[in-house]
């Protein structure tokens, strides 16, 4: 039930405890207690509501940013990835392989933050040895959710 349930809700994190528990084939009650239980673990982390930042009149910029650190003896990129999450501005950091040990994904009201973060904040930590920023021009999936339509061909067909 565990894994099916949190399948569904990763899904879609609206769906009530009546459908969870037809849709599993137990009771409401057994739902509840397995959320909490998720909750209480740390397996559920928080709930989330994905915002198409570009049909309203909010601006927005995101981008993301690939920082090569040196680790630090006994901590490994734990430490330096802490100070970076800390930041309001950074929504998420994973530990990448590659040529960049850290991935920073971050959001600010225009390139010129974005640009001032990264210079000032970011590049100047002293364990940070070199960033790449990318900003995000347009988002066509985000979180699985696809948020663009697809293409249709509006053109008149043309018969001879």
């Amino acid at each position: 039930m565990r894994e099916e349930l949190l399948a569904i809700i990763e899904r879609n994190s609206r769906i009530d405890l009546k459908e969870l528990a037809v849709i599993l084939g137990v009771e409401e009650i057994d739902v509840a207690n397995e959320l909490q239980a998720l909750q209480e673990e740390g397996i559920i982390c928080g709930y989330h509501t994905l915002i198409d930042w570009e049909k309203t009149s909010i601006e927005k910029v995101s981008a993301l940013i690939e920082v090569r650190v040196t680790p630090q003896r006994g901590q490994g990129f734990d430490n330096i990835a802490e100070r970076i999450y800390k930041y309001p501005e950074v929504t998420s950091v994973y530990l990448i392989s590659g040529g960049y040990d850290l991935l920073v994904s971050l959001e600010g009201k225009s390139l010129k933050e974005i640009s001032g973060f990264v210079s000032d904040k970011l590049s100047t930590l002293d364990s940070v040895l070199s960033t790449a920023t990318h900003f995000i021009l347009k988002k066509y999936k985000d979180h699985g959710t696809i948020l663009t339509k697809a293409y249709e061909d509006t053109r008149e067909k043309v018969s001879p």
